[in-house]
């Protein structure tokens, strides 16, 4: 069976969100659960996938991974979760793996096919256009869709009474960012670490700092409004790096030596660069953002000599069952104030929104799928 929904159709590479009625299977199989979207962020793995930075290049395909919504329906093999149930979707992972039994889903070594090969993990389409030719998923989610199709290992079930407009971020962005600093870095107090790039999952690096206990929490960037944001949120000092040299200012901030950690958040060449040389000796780098631009350093002398330490970390090394429930209880002791990121939008101007994002105008776009939900 199939159920006629609405959805964000990229057709080509770099087409547009086309909001068209395609078809999703509604009959969830053993481990699989049906979900009607309620809101959903945009993320710029969204804006990669469709620009081709992402590496992928099949299309038609049905993007966004920062879904919330109301469970329809669930699969016989499926106990934990159950129709009714208000849930955020993340990434999706086997759960049976190596990687996974040691807790790292975000290691899982099935990861790339799941999350990125378009198929449920049998091989079926979720989505068919209206001629019947397949239309393929994006993280075995797509929640740019008012209904989705996707495994029990993407959902998180939460509380009832937490709006879900509101906490669709906490499934991609937000928990890369965070989990970046609680799970992959993990800085003791009174640590000092760089944010290169103040979008969502900078920010979510920002806050997730702050309640480690670091000492300096430096925010960079070339937007002054969000060097703003930055500091509401936890950063300790501010550097706009269109106005100055950001490394020369962080080593006068920390003493000549440089920090202890630093995040990229934007994949351009010249800055994942320069965050390296910003480290001090023995320091961690973690380069998290989704680009298509390449690192060149000299191993002995930028790397070995000095003891530094490129980290790469996906999704915040996070078990996202754990973390987001996490991130929700820090955000209601105003802890971890994401909401203060986000701009709403209707789903009908999703182009717009995926573009005040590219702009660096908003940090994070919320687009609201189902109009009639009432927290």
């Amino acid at each position: 069976m199939s159920k006629k929904i609405n959805a964000a159709v990229i057709e080509k590479l770099n087409g547009d969100f086309d909001i068209k009625e395609v078809y999703v299977d509604d009959e969830p199989k053993a481990n699989e659960v049906l979900v009607n979207i309620v809101a959903t962020g945009i993320c710029h793995t969204d804006e990669a996938l469709r620009n081709g930075q992402s590496g992928v290049t099949e299309f038609p395909r049905i993007a966004g991974h920062e879904g919330a919504g109301i469970v329809e329906k669930v699969g016989a093999g499926v106990t934990n979760i159950k129709p009714g149930d208000h849930v955020i979707l993340s990434y999706a992972f086997d759960g049976t793996c190596e990687q996974c039994l040691k807790g790292h889903p975000s290691s899982c070594l099935n990861w790339g096919e799941l999350n990125v090969g378009g198929k449920r993990p049998d091989g079926a389409p979720t989505f068919t256009a209206e001629d019947g030719s397949v239309i393929d998923n994006f993280f075995n989610q797509s929640s740019f869709a008012s209904t989705t199709l996707v495994q029990q290992n993407n959902v998180i079930v939460i509380d009832k009474k937490v709006d879900l407009r509101k906490v669709g971020p906490l499934g991609c962005g937000l928990v890369t960012g965070s989990g970046t600093v609680f799970n992959g870095l993990n800085p003791q107090q009174g640590s000092t670490i760089v944010i290169v790039g103040s979008g969502a999952v900078g920010a979510g690096a920002i806050m997730a700092a702050k309640i480690k206990g670091c000492s300096k929490i430096i925010s960079v960037d070339i937007h002054d409004q969000r060097l703003e944001t930055s500091k509401k949120i936890g950063a300790t000092d501010t550097i706009n790096s269109k106005d100055l040299n950001w490394v020369e200012e962080v080593k006068k901030l920390t003493d000549g030596y440089g920090v202890d950690f630093a995040i990229d958040t934007t994949g351009i060449s010249k800055i994942i660069k320069e965050c390296l040389d910003v480290l001090k000796s023995g320091g961690h780098f973690a380069p998290i953002a989704v680009t298509d631009k390449s690192l060149e350093f000299l191993p002995w002398n930028e790397l070995v000599a000095s003891q530094k330490h490129v980290d790469g970390i996906l999704m915040g090394d996070a078990v996202p069952q754990l973390l987001i429930p996490q991130l929700i209880e820090f955000w209601q002791k105003g802890q971890f104030p994401f909401d203060i990121l986000e701009k709403i939008y209707d789903f009908s101007e999703i182009n717009e929104a995926n573009k005040a994002s590219n702009k660096g105008s908003v940090i994070k776009p919320v687009l609201i799928v189902d109009k009639s939900y009432q927290a």
